[in-house]
């Protein structure tokens, strides 16, 4: 005796042969079907209460023109016959207070989100119409299936068996002299691996959790790089505050995707065994593992670093007080999680342009490659944080939108993820560009403002010497040595305040305060 409750997956096709249709119901000639049983014995022998859900498919992916149903009927397991009436799911989906089946995490997949519902009430409308005028009814062969992988390492094991289904659904009219209301279709459906679905999912996850290890480790080595004041002031304080807010919405998508996949250990029905509850649990952990690594990231890092640089641009705050302190960082974390909390209303309401959304969440290093022009700073970024963050941030949406195996059943699309490879990948190369030809190396010199010369009183200083005055002896104040400043020495700067010093020992100074050594006025970019 066959235990047929569980989750199939398979294909439809038209059968061959000229039929009447009176509801045009797909728009292909073949699609995907995917259907959740759950069996139950009665008093009749050799005779199971079977009732489950349907999905069909305008297609192989996830589409407008889908079709859930609802379905009950009888299976005759002597004769291995399953019989089953269809029926409109709009009801079920009017009082989302009755539980179905859900035996696995698939059915994340069969299930459509109630706003996409609420979008489709022409669809449903005709589904109720056609429920009305004609008998659907799914009518399959059911056949034992060992897969090749269980006969070749569960052997000696007590195995649940799989099974195979090949029949129709039809849809005849309540008037026999109307023909059909529908092309009978032919389903050929098998038992869904959910062990492999399993090892997909934690694959993932696995991906994720290292991915963001290396994006903390070179976070470390930007923060190493950017220790000083003048440093950490190069940085954009919104291409890390755009990575944070990325990071958190990781974190809350994989801590959402974990609790959804194991809330079936709480709704399974009897058949389930204990080794599938134990599945769902240790999936929802390694999706938990995930989303915690993601929270460490933006939580502490990334947050800290956004604390850094926004303390590196106001020295004159720092010592004014800690209310004067404590009013400006509230002023931060509040406009910090009010774009994180805008956020997600707007990706909630334009949830159908999440392409477009990812390209401009994936414009972070716009922010900076902007600071490095306007300011003209010199080496912001370390060139191993720059290539690495670049690489990682692309693994998710390529997994997702480019493997065609993926366990989030997206339809790839290689033409949007060449054109987000390349997006991000050119504005890498322009902050590469910038960090060793100068940040502004690609603007035309006629565009660029007037640039302050560390080298102008230099000139200035020899014209004395030329007519045979005597000139006071320079010190630096840096190193305390004289500084030459003779025409011939180029080992001489001079800021706006006309105070002199070695070029190394200012360059040196300068990467640690944006600030004159003698008088503290503030010095511009090099």
């Amino acid at each position: 005796m066959l235990n047929i409750s569980g989750t199939y997956k398979g294909t439809w096709s038209h059968r061959n042969g000229n039929f009447s249709s009176k509801f045009p119901v797909f728009q292909k000639s073949s699609g995907n079907i995917v259907f959740e049983l759950t069996s139950s014995l009665t008093d009749i022998r050799g005779v199971h209460y079977v009732q489950g859900e349907v999905v069909l498919r305008d297609g192989v992916y996830i589409s407008d023109g889908d079709l859930q149903m609802k379905m009950e009927g009888v299976y005759v397991w002597p004769f291995r016959q399953l019989r089953m009436v269809l029926s409109s799911a709009v009801d079920s989906e009017m009082n989302r207070g009755e539980v179905f089946i859900r035996s696995s995490p698939y059915h994340l997949v069969a299930q459509d989100t109630p706003r996409n519902y609420h979008r489709s009430k022409r669809k449903t409308s005709r589904i109720m119409e056609m429920g009305k005028m004609c008998k659907i009814q799914l009518v399959t062969q059911v056949s034992p299936r060992v897969p090749d992988y269980k006969r070749e390492f569960a052997k000696g094991e007590h195995e649940r068996q799989f099974c195979e289904m090949r029949g129709l659904v039809e849809g005849p009219s309540m008037h026999e002299d109307q023909g059909e209301c529908f092309s009978p279709l032919v389903v050929n459906a098998t038992s869904v691996n959910v062990e492999l679905y399993y090892n997909k999912a934690v694959n993932y996850t696995l991906m994720v959790t290292f991915i963001s290890f290396l994006q903390v480790l070179f976070l470390i080595r930007q923060m190493e790089h950017s220790n000083t004041q003048s440093g950490a002031a190069k940085v954009s304080l919104m291409m890390i505050g755009q990575q944070a807010i990325m990071d958190a919405y990781l974190c809350l998508l994989h801590l959402t995707a974990g609790i959804l996949v194991g809330r079936g250990s709480y709704t399974i029905t009897a058949w389930k065994r204990r080794e599938e509850i134990n599945q769902e649990e240790s999936l929802f952990n390694t999706f938990a593992t995930a989303a915690f690594f993601k929270f460490v990231v933006f939580s502490i890092f990334e947050m800290r670093y956004l604390l850094a640089i926004w303390k590196s641009r106001r020295p004159v705050s720092s010592g004014e007080g800690w209310e004067t302190m404590r009013r400006e960082l509230s002023v931060l974390y509040s406009r910090f999680y009010g774009f994180l909390l805008s956020g997600i209303l707007i990706i909630y309401e334009l949830h159908s342009m999440l392409r477009y959304i990812l390209f401009l969440f994936y414009s972070f290093w716009i922010p900076q490659i902007v600071a490095n022009v306007v300011r003209d700073s010199r080496k912001p970024l370390h060139p191993h944080y720059i290539v690495g963050i670049t690489l990682t941030r692309l693994a998710i949406p390529l997994y997702a939108f480019a493997c065609p195996n993926n366990f989030m059943r997206i339809e790839p699309n290689l033409g949007w993820c060449l054109g987000l490879t390349t997006f991000l990948g050119a504005q890498a190369a322009i902050l590469l560009l910038q960090h060793f030809c100068g940040a502004r190396c690609f603007i035309p010199r006629q565009l660029l403002p007037e640039k302050y010369s560390y080298f102008r009183r230099v000139i200035r200083a020899n014209e004395h010497i030329e007519r045979g005055e005597e000139c006071t002896p320079i010190d630096c104040v840096i190193c305390m040595a004289a500084v030459d400043v003779s025409q011939r020495c180029n080992d001489c700067m001079v800021t706006p305040c006309d105070h002199f010093f070695h070029t190394g020992c200012l360059q040196r100074w300068m990467d640690i305060k944006m600030e004159c050594p003698t008088c503290r006025r503030p010095l511009p970019p090099m």
